[in-house]
């Protein structure tokens, strides 16, 4: 949004002479009709199991704050879509990324992006799973991080930072994400070694 600077001017004359005074004011900055809203607190409405070659990760996932979002990701635990996919992309102290490749980076066909639902509250915290995209807001189709620390940074902050949608948070293994994080990578940030998605299946919430 481009800033209107006004001018304003300020006169005084009176029966004995006249002086002048002028005053400036700061630039009224532009007002983000989409904010970023309250903290929430994440909803745990369905649970996964995420079987890894190097063990188990629980996951809890919201769709409560983000309906959208959650549903996207049980459909492709449904469809076994993540069944034998990877995590292709890990960068230590950082994230770890997934969802997307199966062994040697081959991509997989995926379903329709979806709406971007990172303005709900939820922060990229440690142990939160989040929906990784393009430069393009409204481009997230299966592949997800898991924050290894607080990355707040990818948080919403405004309408031209939109930041990436969480949905969900590890409430088991996070000692295996953990592990995943430290693993050997290559310049690229890909596995030395495959760290391979087994399967996802839906389990019950434990007790947190």
């Amino acid at each position: 949004m481009k800033l209107m600077y006004p001018l304003l001017f300020a006169l005084t004359l009176s029966a004995c002479g006249g002086s002048s005074d002028s005053s400036t004011t700061d630039p009224v900055e532009p007002v983000d009709p989409n904010p970023p809203v309250e903290e929430k607190e994440l909803q745990a409405d369905i649970c996964y199991i995420m079987s890894t070659s190097l063990g188990d990760i629980t996951l809890a996932i919201d769709t409560t704050n983000t309906p959208i979002t959650g549903e996207n990701f049980k459909t492709y635990v449904e469809e076994e879509f993540y069944n034998g996919t990877i995590f292709h992309r890990v960068i230590h102290n950082f994230v770890s990324q997934g969802g997307g490749f199966t062994s040697g980076l081959v991509a997989k066909p995926t379903n329709d992006p979806i709406e971007l639902e990172s303005n709900v509250g939820l922060s990229n915290v440690r142990g939160t799973i989040a929906m990784a995209r393009t430069n393009v807001a409204n481009s997230a189709t299966s592949q997800f991080y898991i924050n290894a620390l607080d990355n707040t940074q990818l948080d919403y902050s405004s309408s031209t930072s939109p930041g990436y949608a969480v949905f969900g948070q590890v409430v088991q293994g996070m000692e295996v994400v953990d592990q995943i994080n430290i693993t050997d990578t290559n310049s690229s940030d890909v596995p030395t070694t495959d760290i391979v998605i087994n399967t996802v299946t839906e389990t019950t919430c434990p007790q947190v």
